[in-house]
C-alpha cells in the first residue's frame, strides 16, 4: 500500500520536473532571442556597407531580410507559445495610422479603383498607345511598390527591436553595438578620405573627393548616420559618468580624481570613439547634416539632465561637469576639424536657391491633388510634370530634399499626415520614457535625439529616404519605446 510519504514525494517529483522544463524553456528562449539579436544586428551593419542600401540590390537584399527575421522571432513564438513582450495593443495608436497608410499605398496601386480616382496620364498613354492600359492613382505602380517594399522593411525592424529589446541588457547590448558599427564607418571614411579621396569603397567619385562620406552616396546622408552614431556615444558617455560619479562621496579633490580615472579607464574607449565619429561627421562639411546633430545633441543632453534620476540623486556640480565634459569634446574637435564646414558656410550660406524652388515646385504639385496623391514614392516620375524655369534645365531632380514634402506628395495630404504623426506619437513616448524612468532611461534618451536628428535633417535633406539611416533610426526607435515603461510594468499581450 502507497502511503502519504509517496504521494508527498512524487509532488515533490512532478513540482522539480516542471522546475526543470520552466529553465530548460526559459534557456532554450535566451538562446533564440540571442541569436535572433545578434543576426539583427547584422543586419545593421551590413546595411550601411552598399552605398547606405541606396541602390535597387541593397533593398531587396534589406526587404528579405529584416521581415525575414521578423516572421522567425513570430514563428518562435508559435512554437514556444509564448506571448510578445510588447503587446500590439501598447502602440495601437501609431499601428493603426501606419496600417491605414499601408491599406492605402494598396489603394493607390490597385487597378480596380474607380476610373475617375485615376491619374490622367493613364488616359494620355492609353490615347497614345491606341489600347486600353490599366490606370490608377499611382503614376508609377513600380516606384509604389518600392516604396511600400520600403516601409514594410523600416516597420520589420521597428517591431523586431520593440520586442527583443523590451529586456533591458538586450537594449544597451544593441546600442553599444550599433555606436561601435557607427564608429567602423566613421574610422573607413576617415581613412578613405586621407588615403583614398574621391573613391567610394572602389568606385570613383570625384564629386566629393573634398569631403568624408565613407560608404554613403554623398557627405550629407554620411552625416546623418555619423549623427546618429555620435548621439548615442554622448547618451552613453552621460550614462557612465552619471552612473559612477553618483556613488562618488568625499571633498572636491578626491571628486575630481575619480572623474580624472574614470576618464582615462571606463570612459577611454567611448570617448575616443565619440572622437573619431564627431571627426567624420565634421569632415563630411554637410551643413545641414551638423546642425541637425546639434540639435539632436541639445534634446538628448536637455532629456538626460531633467530625468527624475538626476533631479533627486545627482548634484548640480556633477551635471555640471558631465554637460562640460561633452561641451569641451565637442568645442576642442570643432575648433581642431570645423574648417572645412567653416569653407562650405563661407562659400555656399546656409540657404541653397535651387531647393527653395524645387520646393515651392513641390507644394504646387501637392495643391493640385491634396488628398488622393500620386502614388507613394513617385516624386522623380511627378516632378517633370511641374517643373519651370525657376530650376536649371541641367541635371535631373529625383529627390526632393525634403521628406515631408515627398510623403505629401506621394501619399496626399490626409495619409500623409497619418505616416508622420504614427511616428510623431512613437517618439512623445520616447520623451515620456526618458522624463519618467529611474533607471535605463538612456535608451528613450538616445532614440528621442535621434529623432530630433532625422527629423530636421529630413526637412533639407533625404536621411530617412537612405534606407541605411532609416533602419537604424527604427531600431532605435524600437528599443526607446520598449524602455519606456519601467521592467516592472507588463506589456506582453
Amino acid at each position: 500500500m502507497r502511503g502519504p510519504s509517496f504521494s508527498i514525494a512524487r509532488e515533490a517529483h512532478a513540482s522539480i520536473a516542471g522546475v526543470a522544463r520552466a529553465k530548460g524553456f526559459s534557456a532554450h528562449r535566451a538562446i533564440v532571442e540571442r541569436a535572433l539579436l545578434w543576426a539583427f544586428i547584422a543586419g545593421l551593419a551590413w546595411c550601411p556597407f552598399w552605398f547606405g542600401s541606396y541602390t535597387l540590390l541593397a533593398w531587396g537584399i534589406n526587404a528579405v531580410l529584416f521581415p525575414a527575421l521578423a516572421a522567425m522571432y513570430e514563428l518562435s513564438l508559435l512554437i514556444r507559445s509564448e506571448r510578445h513582450p510588447v503587446a500590439i495593443w501598447q502602440i495601437k495608436a501609431p499601428a493603426a495610422l501606419f496600417g491605414a497608410v499601408v491599406l492605402w499605398v494598396l489603394i493607390q496601386n490597385a487597378t480596380w479603383t474607380p476610373s475617375w480616382l485615376h491619374h490622367p496620364i493613364w488616359q494620355m498613354t492609353a490615347d497614345a498607345l491606341d489600347q486600353p492600359v490599366a490606370g490608377s492613382i499611382s503614376v508609377d505602380r513600380e516606384a509604389t511598390r518600392l516604396g511600400l517594399l520600403r516601409l514594410i522593411t523600416a516597420a520589420s525592424v521597428f517591431w523586431i527591436a520593440l520586442q527583443l529589446c523590451r529586456d533591458a541588457r538586450r537594449a544597451h547590448l544593441l546600442l553599444w553595438s550599433i555606436a561601435a558599427i557607427t564608429c567602423v564607418y566613421a574610422a573607413y571614411g576617415l581613412v578613405a578620405f586621407w588615403l583614398m579621396p574621391g573613391r567610394i569603397l572602389w568606385f570613383e567619385n570625384q564629386l566629393h573627393r573634398a569631403f568624408v562620406y565613407s560608404t554613403f552616396i554623398n557627405p550629407d546622408s554620411f552625416a546623418a548616420y555619423a549623427g546618429i552614431g555620435f548621439i548615442i556615444f554622448c547618451g552613453l558617455i552621460l550614462r557612465l559618468y552619471r552612473n559612477e560619479l553618483a556613488a562618488v562621496d568625499g571633498s572636491i579633490r578626491f571628486r575630481i580624481a575619480s572623474f580624472i580615472e574614470l576618464t582615462g579607464q571606463k570612459g577611454a574607449a567611448l570617448l575616443a570613439g565619440a572622437f573619431v565619429t564627431l571627426v567624420a561627421l565634421l569632415l563630411s562639411g554637410s551643413r545641414g547634416g551638423i546642425a541637425a546633430t546639434a540639435l539632436g545633441l541639445f534634446g538628448l543632453v536637455a532629456l538626460t539632465v531633467r530625468t527624475r534620476r538626476t533631479r533627486e540623486e545627482d548634484s548640480v556640480a556633477q551635471r555640471v561637469a558631465i554637460t562640460a565634459l561633452v561641451a569641451v569634446l565637442v568645442g576642442v574637435t570643432f575648433l581642431a576639424f570645423g574648417d572645412v564646414l567653416l569653407g562650405r558656410i563661407s562659400q555656399l550660406g546656409f540657404h541653397d536657391n535651387s531647393r527653395l524652388a524645387v520646393y515651392t515646385i513641390v507644394t504646387r504639385s501637392i495643391l493640385a491633388t491634396p488628398l488622393l496623391g500620386y502614388g507613394y514614392g513617385t516624386f522623380a516620375d511627378v516632378f517633370p510634370m511641374f517643373r519651370d524655369q525657376s530650376v536649371s534645365t541641367f541635371g535631373k531632380w529625383d529627390l526632393a530634399h525634403n521628406t515631408y514634402l515627398e510623403v505629401f506628395q506621394g501619399l496626399g495630404l490626409l495619409f500623409g499626415a497619418m505616416l508622420v504623426a504614427s511616428i510623431v506619437l512613437l517618439v512623445l513616448r520616447c520623451v515620456k520614457g526618458a522624463l519618467t524612468r529611474q533607471e535605463n532611461e538612456t535608451i528613450s534618451c538616445v532614440a528621442a535625439g535621434a529623432a530630433v536628428l532625422a527629423g530636421a535633417q529630413s526637412l533639407v535633406d533625404l536621411s530617412l529616404q537612405i534606407l541605411a539611416i532609416a533602419v537604424t533610426f527604427m531600431a532605435l526607435l524600437g528599443a526607446g519605446v520598449a524602455q519606456a515603461e519601467s521592467s516592472r510594468v507588463i506589456l506582453a499581450d
